[in-house]
């Protein structure tokens, strides 16, 4: 028999969680549990050289835009002191 709301037609939420509540597992039961070393040790290490990766490839696209402002800057002015030395 399906779940009826206070206005006694199926809604379509009623049928949405109606199984068992999920079982809560702590981080430390993952983590070192059988003394395999836990998600953390397993991948840290990756993760880092990655982020490292990731910080220089972030580096070095902020000084291309930089540089590339500069030299747009750079450009005005000098297409501004261009027309004002012809009058």
């Amino acid at each position: 028999m399906e779940a009826n709301s206070s206005y006694g037609t199926v809604q379509w939420g009623d049928h949405l969680n109606n199984g068992p509540a999920p079982a809560h597992v702590e981080p430390s039961e993952i983590g070192e549990a059988g003394g395999r070393g836990g998600v953390k040790a397993k991948y840290g290490k990756k993760v880092g050289e990655g982020l490292g990766k990731t910080k220089a490839v972030a580096s070095s696209g902020a000084r291309k835009v930089k540089e590339g402002t500069s030299a747009g800057v750079q450009w005005i002015k000098d297409m501004y002191h261009k027309t004002t030395l012809k009058r």
